[in-house]
């Protein structure tokens, strides 16, 4: 008898650890699905200042936390500029942020990412959370970490791009297209969270 308890805690532990292994966790802290999004004003590589406000017209917006430096963000580089490239004409622009503080990774200051965008001929808008005041909000963590919003600001999708970072091709799910088709169909994705894959956000000392 002395040992059923023990058993039985025991049990109810390695339970509880499964459980919480296999349940995906939302974001530490931020936007969660549905919640609407506040609008920004954060400046482009261009020199300008961009929020949200300023897309006419638009039929949804595909945020993208992303970076310089992260060899999990360069993996997914031409990706990103790919969805833009997809889905800008129909409504739903890329709109990517940088949320590093060049303090902790010099290769992210305002002057990298010019030089990169320019490199790599970006056509979406790249911004500077400066201040690290944007990504909390939206609960990012990682780059790239993602988040699809409709046309009312609100949080429709979070997480990955896709299910490969390492072979594009070889994805077998690409979370992101599959959400975006699903918003400008009219209906709900039909899934809205994804661990997001990356390096983590450098936030400044």
């Amino acid at each position: 008898m002395k040992l059923i308890a023990p058993i039985f805690q025991i049990t109810l532990l390695l339970f509880s650890l499964l459980f919480i292994s296999a349940t995906p966790a939302q974001s530490p802290a931020g936007y969660v699905i549905g919640d609407v999004a506040e609008d920004f004003r954060l400046m482009n590589v261009d020199g300008r200042f961009v929020s949200l406000s300023d897309y006419k017209d638009p039929r949804g917006y595909l945020i993208v936390f992303t970076c310089n430096h992260c060899p999990y963000a360069q993996l997914y580089e031409q990706r990103i500029i790919d969805l833009h490239r997809k889905y800008a004409p129909l409504g739903v622009p890329v709109i990517a942020i940088n949320p590093n503080s060049p303090s902790v990774v010099p290769e992210d200051s305002f002057d990298e990412m010019k030089k990169r965008a320019k490199q790599k001929k970006y056509p979406f808008a790249y911004l500077f959370d400066e201040d690290q005041e944007v990504f909390p909000k939206f609960g990012a963590s990682r780059t790239p970490h993602v988040y699809l919003l409709d046309s009312k600001l609100k949080v429709r999708y979070m997480g990955a791009i896709d299910d490969n970072p390492e072979v594009p091709t070889a994805a077998q799910k690409r979370y992101a297209e599959a959400a975006i088709d699903a918003v400008l169909r009219g209906e709900l994705p039909a899934q809205n969270y994804t661990r997001a894959i990356g390096c983590t956000i450098k936030k400044k000392p």
